[in-house]
């Protein structure tokens, strides 16, 4: 009985549903989209020529059956195929790609052919119809797949990779990226490790189909991807590290001697790495069997027989004996490693990492072990203790070999605190700072580039920035230091401050060009606050720093304020000046000093500006425009004048006008009149300008040229008011001869020359320089110094008795006092003594009033009743009786007659006249004799002064209260004294 045939009509049914469902199924096939999107294309082009033969209602023939089947059967393929890579892992389909597009587009162009043979198989098809069907079998016979270039260029590189044995990290990282990012899978250690997971599945499949190459290759793959960081599991690895561990943990030996049939026959003693099976039985190195058969031998290397096939295999069992050799001689070197590193001798410790290097250096793996060893920290610890340089370099360079495209390794030696015990290596020496900075660059990078974290822990390190900066003056590892720097700087503006203060310049420029108003500012004023050497503030300048701040000059009024403050700064380098004008910040500050309602520290900011520019002997040579053309100098003394008004800016812009004080001569005589005449409310800024900006020597030079005597007379005037507490500038003047020409100016010199040298010279009689009063008398002032007491002008009269007044004062102190003999007989009765100070005295030694003659004089001052000669006479006679001998001194003023004009000057003088007398008298009258000689006629002046209501005088009345006290205890005392 024959089978029922199922009707051509529900063939062709079937076949039309079995079309769609493929042709919608290659669409979700997310590997190789574009190859199985022209399939699906295909098919559903091939649906409506089927429905139109249904329509049409095909000739049932053998022939079209035999057509209808084969094209059924090679849609099942295709739906097949599309089935077959649907869900397959999809790292496995990228490393499949050039297969599987040939697997498309062979089924696509066996479709085509049997679509052509239905064809041929109704003869009674429609024209229409007939050409779209030829038009189909055209299109799929010469349809071209090719798998992306992208996927191509990776399986290349992977095959590659293989063929070369490369298993370090880094190369796994980069292989695992691409394949990753090619096939859409997140690099995610979940992701990740769900489609290893998937992709080991196909290598078991492979070797359940006895498929060994495959299962081989997919092995080798596995192996490769798993090393990489987002693929690797720890628990694995310290799984197979700790096996590995077990079968050696018996042995004593640190190394395991190779096997024979792991040393290849060609080449000796070497162990093979990729042993390959000839003909023969024989085993030998790959490479090494290649070569021997190249070279046109054909014979077995081991047996000599003939190889009738050139043929190899690989023999996966030996390679996989021969790494785990290795992998023990590993855990063994580790573990000798280990013990060596806790060893105190340096000798062991340098072994160890000798060991350790080369370990890591010959299969990367290692470098997990070496960190589940715990061999990181200890390494650590090392670094930190050891005062040993080779061992520290040793450390240093095993470290990085460790967190070289280690992640794992990387976080490690971050998360234990290494960078802290790295980070001081940097100031090491050059071999040891310079390991220092490689492991840190790597340390610092992690996949996505700069490593935030870290980073941040070598910021926290004090010192790191400064010894960076240092090792950018070394040859070696200049521009990782330099790039580690960057780094650090444009996270945090701690860290430009700090480069700055190692004087290195670059990020802090930065930061005033382009950065945020509030780092420009906080870079201002880290310039203000630094200090800064000439060579430094030149740096500055040159790296771009003088622009930024003219523009922040434009700012807002803090910026403004610190801007200027830091210019001010940067205008003591002469290169500073003349990027300063050629900028236009002359011009720039004119400008803010000609506004109106301008504060005062700006001006202040702006007339040091000027001062500076002006300086060591430039003048106005810097007074220029952005052009070079000279600003009007009238204009800028004007404002600087009409400064002089404002309390709180008078000194600065004094400083100015000082800075113009050029080597014109014109210039500089106006310049020194105008100084003599402000200095009499602003002398402390003349006294800075002279000692610190070089205008002392030139005011002494105009002290000595008697041939501009005006210049002379402001010279001296302005030395006379300027502050006696200035011991620098006395010592100064000193030093440059000033004493001479001034006492020269007292012989030759204008009245009023004559005036401010008496006054200027009181800074150089002070008691407590006994060595330039004794310069002076040496230069003959004594004599000068009684002629204008007697024939000067009122003003020269009192300066006179002021010095006199001044060196008596250290006549006690210089006097030498006669010791008399305990006999009589041997007294030296030759040698004359001071009646005021009890020893031996003279004009030169002592200073001494009595022996220079000026006591005459000084009284006959008192005699002429002018309160400002006076005054300064009645001082310069209290010196008499200033010491504890005033019974001396007290004699020596009845002598010379001196007690009746003091007494009344009490009657005529003003009050601070009347004073100075009483203090005369006070210790004039503790003397008996003086009281009895005197006191009648002092009484009765002391009466008015006691008796007067003088409220504003209360001071004079107490003293000449304790005076006349003193008379009454004299008088007392007399009238107790029995009667004879």
């Amino acid at each position: 009985m024959m089978a029922l045939e199922i009707p051509l009509g529900t063939v062709l049914a079937l076949l039309i549903k079995q079309v769609v469902k493929t042709a919608q199924a290659a669409k979700d096939v997310v590997i190789q989209k574009e190859s199985f999107k022209v399939l699906s294309q295909h098919l559903s082009d091939i649906e409506p020529v089927l429905r139109e033969l249904q329509l049409r209602e095909l000739i049932d023939s053998q022939a079209a059956r035999i057509a209808l089947d084969f094209l059924a059967e090679d849609v099942k393929k295709a739906n097949d195929l599309v089935e077959k890579y649907k869900n397959r892992a999809r790292f496995y389909l990228l490393l499949k790609c050039r297969h599987i597009v040939k697997e498309i587009q062979d089924v696509t162009r066996d479709i085509g052919r049997s679509l052509a043979a239905l064809h041929l198989a109704s003869a009674g098809i429609l024209t229409d119809v007939s050409e779209q069907v030829n038009r189909l079998h055209n299109e799929m016979q010469i349809a071209q797949f090719e798998a992306s270039q992208i996927q191509l260029q990776i399986v290349q590189k992977l095959d590659q990779g293989l063929k070369e044995q490369k298993v370090d990290q880094g190369f796994a990282n980069d292989i695992l990226a691409e394949i990753a990012k090619a096939v859409g899978v997140a690099i995610e250690p979940s992701e990740i490790s769900r489609e290893l997971a998937s992709f080991r599945q196909e290598k078991e499949e492979a070797a359940v189909q006895k498929n060994r190459a495959e299962e081989y290759f997919l092995q080798q793959v596995i192996e490769l991807l798993s090393r990489a960081d987002a693929a690797r599991d720890q628990e694995e690895i310290k799984k197979h590290y700790f096996q590995r561990i077990k079968t050696i943990e018996k042995t004593s030996e640190e190394y395991i001697p190779a096997y024979p049939s792991f040393i290849c026959p060609i080449e000796g003693r070497h162990v093979m790495v990729d042993p390959v099976n000839l003909c023969t039985g024989t085993t030998c190195e790959k490479e090494a069997i290649e070569a021997w058969i190249k070279n046109g031998k054909r014979i077995d290397p081991k047996t000599g027989e003939p190889l009738e096939d050139l043929s190899l295999s690989s023999n996966h069992l030996l390679r996989k004996s021969i790494e785990e050799w290795r992998e023990l001689n590993y855990c063994l070197g580790i573990r000798s490693a280990k013990r060596k590193l806790q060893s105190e001798m340096d000798s062991d410790v340098e072994e160890a990492l000798i060991k350790m290097q080369n370990i890591m250096t010959e299969n990367p793996i290692t470098k997990d072990w070496i960190s589940i060893e715990g061999l990181v920290d200890i390494c650590l610890s090392i670094l930190g203790s050891s005062r040993n340089r080779d061992i520290k370099w040793r450390v240093l360079t095993v470290l990085k070999t460790t967190v070289e495209g280690h992640t794992t390794n990387k976080e490690k030696v971050i998360e234990t605190q290494g960078i802290d015990h790295i980070a001081p290596c940097l100031g090491r020496s050059s071999k040891v700072s310079n390991a220092a900075v490689e492991l840190l660059f790597d340390l610092l990078q992690d996949d996505k580039g700069w490593n935030s974290s870290a980073c941040r822990k070598l910021s926290e390190q004090s010192s790191a920035i400064l010894f960076l900066v240092m090792l950018m003056n070394t040859t070696e590892s200049v521009d990782k230091a330099e790039r580690i720097l960057l780094k650090l700087c444009n996270d945090d503006d701690a860290n430009v401050i700090r480069a700055a203060k190692a004087n290195w310049y670059k990020p802090l420029i930065d930061r005033l060009v382009q950065g945020p108003e509030t780092s420009r500012l906080l870079m201002v004023k880290t310039v203000v606050q630094m200090e800064l050497v000439d060579e430094s503030l030149k740096c500055l300048g040159e790296a771009g720093a003088i622009p930024p701040l003219l523009e922040m000059v434009s700012g807002n009024l803090e910026s403004k304020e610190n801007a200027l403050s830091a210019l001010v700064k940067l205008s003591t380098c002469h290169e500073n000046k003349k990027l300063i004008a050629s900028s236009g910040g002359v011009r720039l500050i004119l400008d803010i000093l000609l506004s109106s309602q301008v504060r005062s520290k700006i001006i202040a900011r702006c007339c040091e500006i000027l001062e500076r520019l002006s300086s060591n002997d430039d003048g106005t040579a810097f007074f220029v425009d952005a052009d070079g053309n000279c600003l009007e100098l009238d204009q800028i003394v004007i404002v600087l004048l009409e400064f002089q008004k404002r309390p709180n800016v008078r000194k600065p812009a004094l400083h100015a006008l000082l800075g113009i004080y050029d080597s014109d001569q014109e210039i500089q005589e106006a310049s020194l009149n105008l100084l003599y005449r402000i200095s009499h409310h602003e002398p402390q800024g003349i006294v800075e300008f002279l000692l610190l900006q070089g205008g002392l020597d030139k005011l002494v030079g105009f002290l000595k040229n008697d041939s501009k005597k005006n210049a002379q007379m402001a010279a001296v005037g302005l030395l006379a008011n300027l502050p006696k507490s200035e011991t620098d500038l006395t010592k100064k003047l000193i030093e440059s001869d000033a004493l001479q020409s001034m006492v020269n100016i007292l012989r030759s010199g204008t009245i009023e020359a004559k005036e401010n040298a008496l006054s200027a010279l009181s800074r150089f009689t002070d008691p407590k320089s006994l060595e330039s009063q004794r310069l002076l008398v040496d230069l003959g002032l004594y004599p000068l110094l009684l002629s204008f007491l007697q024939s000067g002008t009122l003003t020269a009269k009192a300066r006179a008795a002021a010095l006199i007044g001044n060196l008596s004062l250290s006549s006690p102190k210089l006097t030498v006092i006669s010791k008399s003999s305990s006999c009589w007989c041997f007294r030296n009765t030759h040698v004359a003594t001071c009646k005021a100070h009890g020893g031996i005295c003279s004009v030169t030694s002592t200073f001494c009033m009595l022996q220079a003659d000026a006591l005459p004089e000084l009284v006959r001052l008192l005699h002429e009743k002018v309160h400002a000669t006076a005054y300064e006479a009645l001082q310069a006679l209290f010196t008499l009786v200033s010491e504890d001998k005033y019974h001396r001194g007290a004699l020596v003023l009845h002598e010379a007659k001196a007690i009746s004009p003091i007494l009344e000057v009490l009657s005529w003088g003003r009050p601070s006249l009347k004073e100075e007398s009483l203090l005369i008298l006070e210790k004039v009258f503790v003397t008996r004799k003086m009281v009895e000689l005197y006191g009648a006629g002092a009484r009765l002046h002391l009466i008015t002064l006691t008796t007067r209501n003088i409220h504003e005088d209360d001071a004079l009345k107490s003293k000449a209260t304790r005076v006349m006290m003193q008379l009454e205890r004299y008088s007392r005392s007399s009238m107790s004294m029995p009667l004879v």
